[in-house]
């Protein structure tokens, strides 16, 4: 099977895509806001005792987290958004669950990020 095949990805590559996917629909209507924030994917979250406020848990398990950035010369670090791809692949039933939940909690990060609801950073 050639290996440009979907079924030939790993999941990982899989959920890269989606994460991919969730980004471009939100970067068509926040391109400025998005220019400068870097999104990545971990395979599951550091072993903390607690969590901050920037971790967006299900229960007790982070799955996401939003790492503001700083501004300042040569030590500024810019925003960050990581999601933690096992817990949530645990969560979804599908491969179309997984790419909804992964574009839900992408929202509510950027939504966080912007210090707008939700809902007004994807209507759907």
């Amino acid at each position: 099977m050639p290996a440009s095949l979907p079924l030939s990805r790993t999941r990982a590559q899989l959920f890269d895509e989606m994460v991919r996917d969730a980004v471009e629909l939100l970067d068509h209507r926040f391109t400025q806001e998005l220019s400068g924030v870097e999104f990545a994917v971990e395979d599951v979250p550091p072993a903390l005792n607690v969590y901050d406020a920037d971790v967006l848990e299900d229960g007790e398990v982070p799955i996401a987290r939003l790492l503001p950035g700083r501004a300042g010369g040569s030590g500024s670090v810019p925003p960050r958004i990581v999601l933690y791809r096992r817990p949530l692949e645990l969560r979804a039933v599908d491969r179309e669950d997984l790419a909804d939940l992964v574009k839900d909690v992408i929202v509510e990060q950027v939504a966080n990020l912007l210090g707008l609801d939700p809902e007004d950073v994807d209507p759907d």
